[in-house]
């Protein structure tokens, strides 16, 4: 088996050319989108607990009417 031909070797340096090709983004627009990533889910966890609570709340209230 020749290492040359080997379609893992292959791969790995045709990734490695195609991550050299990537622009990154700044240190400041990296962390600027990361706070944006976490508000997103800061604000989806806080509308599900809102959310969890209310039906909670309301199962509770329709369990408490039917006895």
């Amino acid at each position: 088996m020749n290492i040359k031909n080997n379609a893992l070797v292959n791969y790995f340096k045709d990734s490695w050319v195609e991550l050299r090709k990537v622009t990154w983004p700044t240190k400041n627009k990296a962390i600027k989108l990361a706070m944006i990533v976490l508000g997103f889910c800061f604000g989806a966890a806080l509308l599900f607990s809102i959310l969890d609570f209310l039906f909670n709340t309301g199962y509770q209230y329709l369990l408490k009417i039917s006895l």
